[in-house]
C-alpha cells in the first residue's frame, strides 16, 4: 500500500442517517452521475430508493436493510467515484460491512451492474434472516462477552463488530438481544441500540447468507486493482479471496473487524490520510483513537457532515485537506 495517497473508509450498517450526502446529490455532479447509475442498476427498487432518500423519510424502515444497505453502498462508492473523478485516487479502501462491497466495487473485483444485482440479492436474502439488532457497548470485546457468560443468551448474542479498543457491537436475533442489554446494563457499562433491525455478522445471519452466496457466484470476479485491507480478516484481501464467492457472501455473518483491519494499516508507522466516506464523521471518530492518528503522526478525515451541521462546508473542507496531501 502506498503511504503517500490517501485510505478511503466506507461506510456500513448503523451509521446512515436522514438526508446523508443528499447535498452532494443536489451540488456535486460526479457524485449525482455515480449515484443515478448505481440506482438505474438497481431497477425499480432503485426508483423507490431515490424517492425515500431525497425526500429524507427516516424511522424504522430506514433503519431495514433492505433501505439502509443499498444506501450506504450508494454513498460509499458514490463518494469514490467523486474524488477519482477529481484526480483523488486513493491508496487503499477499508470498507465497513456493506461498505466492503463498495470497496470491491471501487477496486475492481466487480462492476457496478454485478454490484447492483449482488446488493439487491443481498437484500432479498434478508427474508431468510430473523428479526434482530446490534447493540453498541463502551468495553473492549472481552469484557463484554464476559457480561454474558453463563446466560442462555450468550449462545446467540456475539460480536458483530470490533469497531476501537472499546467500542464493541453486539449482535443476534430478539429475544435474546433484549436480555444481552439488560445483562451488560446490569454491569454498568454504557449500551445504545444501533440503527439495524437484523442481527448483522452473528450466526443468526448464516441461512441468509447461504442463499446470498449463490447470487454472488453467479458474478464474474476480479482481482482487486486497489489494496483493500479486509474488515473480515482485519488484513488486505489477496486475490484469491477477492475471486472467491463465499469470501464476500459470508462476510455478513461473520463478525465486523475494523479496529484490526486498522491497525493492519496503521503500526507499520507510516504516515497516512484516512478519509471518511459515511455520515456523520463515524468512521474518523473511530480511527482518531488510534496512537498513530491521535499522536499526529496519521490525520483521520471526514467528507459528510453530521446531522444538522453544514454539510457542503464539510465536504469543501475535506476536499480541500485531500487535494492539499496528494
Amino acid at each position: 500500500m502506498t503511504a503517500g495517497r490517501p485510505v478511503l473508509l466506507l461506510p456500513g450498517q448503523g451509521f446512515q442517517h436522514a438526508g446523508m450526502a443528499v447535498e452532494l446529490y443536489w451540488r456535486e455532479m460526479h457524485f449525482k452521475a455515480a449515484a443515478d447509475e448505481f440506482l438505474e442498476a438497481l431497477g425499480p427498487q432503485g426508483k423507490l430508493l431515490h424517492d425515500d432518500w431525497l425526500s429524507g423519510v427516516d424511522g424504522a424502515a430506514a433503519d431495514r436493510g433492505t433501505s439502509a444497505q443499498p444506501l450506504l453502498f450508494l454513498v460509499g462508492y458514490a463518494i469514490g467515484r467523486t474524488l477519482a473523478a477529481r484526480g483523488l485516487r486513493p491508496g487503499a479502501l477499508i470498507g465497513h460491512s456493506v461498505g466492503e462491497l463498495a470497496a470491491a466495487t471501487l477496486a475492481g473485483v466487480i462492476d457496478l451492474p454485478a454490484a447492483a444485482r449482488v446488493i439487491a440479492a443481498r437484500c432479498a436474502a434478508l427474508a431468510h434472516a430473523p428479526a434482530g439488532g446490534m447493540l453498541a457497548v463502551a468495553g473492549a470485546p472481552d469484557r463484554v462477552t464476559a457480561c454474558l457468560r453463563g446466560s442462555p443468551a450468550a449462545g446467540s448474542v456475539v460480536v458483530g463488530a470490533h469497531n476501537a479498543p472499546s467500542q464493541t457491537i453486539l449482535s443476534g436475533p430478539e429475544p435474546d438481544l433484549s436480555r444481552a442489554e439488560e445483562l451488560v446494563r446490569a454491569q454498568g457499562l454504557i449500551v445504545r441500540r444501533v440503527r439495524a433491525l437484523e442481527p448483522w455478522h452473528s450466526p443468526a445471519m448464516r441461512p441468509a447468507a447461504r442463499v446470498f452466496a449463490a447470487a454472488v457466484a453467479a458474478e464474474e470476479l476480479r482481482p482487486p486493482v486497489l489494496p483493500i485491507v479486509s474488515t473480515r480478516t482485519g488484513r488486505p484481501v489477496t486475490d484469491e479471496e477477492a475471486v472467491d464467492p463465499a469470501f464476500w457472501a459470508h462476510q455478513m455473518a461473520a463478525p465486523v473487524l475494523f479496529w484490526p483491519a486498522l491497525e493492519t494499516l496503521l503500526d507499520d508507522g507510516a504516515p497516512r490520510l484516512l478519509v471518511d466516506a459515511g455520515p456523520a464523521a463515524a468512521l474518523a471518530t473511530l480511527a482518531r483513537r488510534h496512537p498513530a492518528v491521535g499522536s499526529g503522526a496519521s490525520e483521520a478525515v471526514a467528507l459528510l457532515a453530521q446531522p444538522g451541521r453544514d454539510a457542503w462546508s464539510t465536504w469543501q473542507r475535506g476536499l480541500a485537506r485531500l487535494e492539499a496531501a496528494t
